[in-house]
């Protein structure tokens, strides 16, 4: 038997593969736009100090993980470790995968640290949080990078009822750093049926306090707020504001009119849902990337009368389970930065037959609120719940 020496090894590898130096690497950063930097080394290594250009993906999972970065085999790419020797291999294997322009960068992150070239110490999870998580970060498309971005994440549910509780629970489960919840409403044993969030106990227990109690059993990363209060054109505002994603889980017509028009004069994205027996539908509402809103399909709520509420229809209850966790999905990529949002898009699901069914919205421009002219410039509060008129003139939340 003949055995190699890893000298030579090296040595035929270095024949076959384009080195790069540090000063190199410097200059392509800035003038290839499209070169992809990976950086093969370990966490632990990692940990010490990276590149903010440069995408983790240790030298065990570079084969496995590559065609997830990187998908055109012409694509420039540059591969780092800490010394240069690991990298050469690495360049190598990728070859051999039919990557045709792939480079190792000689002196590794050593090399460009001792050049004086900018680098920055990665915040990282703890090693408690990267067991919780490990399914997450085990995907390049999120990683322990976009996982960080779920914890330093704030979204807004309105509503902890059957939308609200399916969503909040995934929500908090992925690791959304700060939850915050709207509802005055307090837990029916009628809820239980579909508000999977509540519990029996729970009942009599205003709802904020009985989901933050479970999310609280779940999942220590995360932070509830609640909000024990009806969301009105006074405090919509203020609510809205303090996070990055609205969550609508009302189905009352004034709570989405108002939601929505809050969410586009403040420029958050929503992710909008809607359940009624058994059927359900979800979509991305996000002005200031160019989507259509609520008002772009329906500028106006409908007349008193025209349309039931979920309370006279009833709901399946498994349903909101769907629907909900269409939404924790939607906030989840929005957040990370992944996907393809429904932007511009409604998906609809008939529970009866099995069947998602997907159409397309386009931007009114003469929506009233984000169209070229708008006219509603400041909240209003609509007087009608579900099309229904409430006796003592005062707008309940929905008891989905």
């Amino acid at each position: 038997m003949t055995y190699v020496s890893v000298q030579r090894l090296l040595a035929e590898a270095k024949k076959e593969i384009n080195e790069i130096s540090v000063h190199q690497l410097k200059d392509a950063l800035t003038r290839v736009e499209d070169l992809v930097l990976i950086d093969i080394r370990e966490l632990d290594e990692w940990e010490q100090g990276s590149l903010d250009e440069a995408f983790f993906l240790p030298r065990g999972n570079l084969e496995f993980g590559i065609e997830n970065i990187v998908m055109e085999r012409d694509t420039p790419i540059a591969l780092m470790c800490a010394g240069g020797v690991r990298s050469i291999f690495a360049a190598k294997s990728l070859q051999d995968m039919g990557y045709t322009n792939v480079a190792s960068v000689a002196g590794g992150f050593n090399g460009w640290k001792n050049a004086g070239y900018p680098f920055s110490v990665p915040r990282s999870l703890t090693a408690e949080q990267r067991s919780r998580y490990a399914r997450h970060t085990i995907m390049p498309e999120v990683g322990e990078a976009g996982q960080l971005k779920l914890l330093d994440a704030k979204v807004l549910l309105i509503g902890a009822g059957g939308l609200g509780s399916p969503a909040a629970i995934y929500l908090a489960a992925a690791g959304v750093g700060t939850i915050g919840l709207v509802d005055f409403d307090v837990v029916d044993t009628s809820n239980l049926q579909r508000q999977i969030i509540h519990r029996l106990d729970a009942v009599g227990k205003p709802k904020v306090q009985s989901a933050a109690d479970t999310i609280a059993r779940l999942n220590p990363d995360v932070r509830v707020v609640g909000h024990q209060t009806q969301i009105t054109s006074e405090n919509a505002f203020d609510l809205i504001e303090q996070y990055d994603i609205v969550l609508n889980g009302s189905d009352n017509f004034p709570t989405r009119y108002l939601v929505n028009d809050a969410c586009v004069l403040l420029g958050k994205p929503l992710v909008d849902a809607s359940i009624f027996r058994f059927d359900g539908s979800v979509t991305v509402y996000d002005t200031a990337a160019g989507s259509p809103c609520y008002r772009c399909q329906y500028p106006d709520p409908p007349p008193p009368g025209d349309v039931p509420s979920c309370a006279e229809g009833g709901v399946l209850g498994v349903l909101p389970g769907i629907i909900g966790s269409l939404q924790a999905v939607e906030a989840i990529k929005l957040i990370v930065g992944i996907g393809t949002p429904l932007t511009g898009r409604v998906l609809q699901y008939d529970a009866l037959e099995a069947e998602f069914r997907e159409f397309r919205i386009h931007k009114n421009p003469d929506c009233p609120v984000c169209g070229e002219h708008p006219t509603v410039t400041q909240l209003i509060d609509y007087q009608e719940f579900c099309g229904i008129p409430h006796p003592n003139g005062n707008v309940p939340e929905p008891a989905l």
